[in-house]
């Protein structure tokens, strides 16, 4: 991580989700000390506070299969150009969730200003490596989510399969390439996600990948992926790939997730690559929470990726 000023953006959004909440995730997780340790970490810190979220225009606004699309496509579109702006004032985004769907937004950014600064066709894809930390694939469609709720649709969405509106948002074309995208701590999966990770190509990592193999080497494989051929690196980090005996404080909970060390371990490893340029952290919910626990890890797990170190 090569840039010296973050910049914050808030992105109180909860619409994706089923449960309410975790609108408040952004000010939980600066309560929980973030501004305090990116200070401590040497940073300059530019908080450009949090996104204005308009009230839904009626309970259920969109349709059954993707709920609240407008709304979500909106702030999405707003979140596109305003991490575009940073990554074109040489800052580095520091994107606090709100729910998953809030990544459609910030990865259009990313991927419009590499190919604007690389002179290169929005149609070619972008010069982008992911690492996605969740517990769920977040890859249904429409048409085969069990819920409607597109925070289980963003990567659907960045690689064009989605509600066109979120598949348009920067430019109307794919976001990412399957081959520099990765999964890691996968474990709760329904039939048709599944199936449609299979055919995507897109690298999965399991818990079972990592039980069996270990994080040091799951999160070096993916890094290695991730890399490969790219300008810039992001990372996307879903709270609920944590286990809740650490993270209670998320809307889908499922046990057998990260322990405390391996999230530290993978973020450890995510600086030392030094090619981190952008993170984002979602789906922190207070309502739902124990004492801010899961902002305060949440605050530590940022600290660790933007290179804090036990000794």
């Amino acid at each position: 991580m090569q840039s010296s000023a973050i910049h914050i953006i808030g992105v109180p959004l909860d619409h994706g989700a089923s449960r309410r909440g975790v609108n408040m995730g952004p000010s939980a997780i600066r309560v929980g000390g973030l501004h305090a340790k990116l200070a401590a970490l040497g940073y300059g810190i530019q908080d450009h506070g949090d996104l204005h979220i308009r009230a839904p225009e009626t309970q259920h606004e969109g349709p059954a299969d993707a709920k609240y699309l407008p709304l979500i496509t909106e702030v999405c579109e707003d979140l596109c150009d305003r991490v575009e702006g940073v990554l074109d004032d040489g800052g580095f985004p520091l994107v606090l969730g709100g729910d998953h769907s809030i990544a459609v937004g910030t990865i259009s950014g990313i991927a419009r200003r590499l190919h604007r600064a690389a002179g290169t066709s929005n149609t070619a894809p972008p010069r982008l490596g992911v690492l996605w930390f969740d517990a769920h694939g977040d890859i249904n469609r429409p048409s085969t989510s069990p819920s409607g709720n597109i925070h289980g649709m963003p990567v659907a969405c960045l690689l064009g399969h989605g509600p066109r509106s979120l598949n348009e948002v920067g430019y109307p074309a794919p976001k990412v390439a399957t081959t520099t995208f990765c999964f890691i701590g996968l474990r709760d999966l329904d039939p048709q996600e599944k199936r449609l990770l299979r055919e995507s190509g897109i690298h999965a990592y399991t818990m079972a990948d990592i039980d069996r193999r270990g994080m040091h080497v799951v999160v070096g494989e993916a890094l290695a992926l991730a890399t490969r051929d790219t300008d810039h690196l992001h990372c996307s980090f879903d709270v609920d790939a944590v286990d809740p005996a650490f993270a209670p404080g998320t809307g889908t909970p499922k046990l057998g997730g990260l322990t405390y060390r391996e999230a530290h371990l993978a973020m450890e490893m995510v600086a030392d690559s030094r090619c981190l340029r952008s993170l984002e952290v979602v789906e922190v919910n207070p309502t739902l929470d124990h004492m801010n626990r899961t902002a305060t890890l949440a605050v530590e797990l940022i600290g660790s990726a933007l290179g804090e170190r036990i000794l």
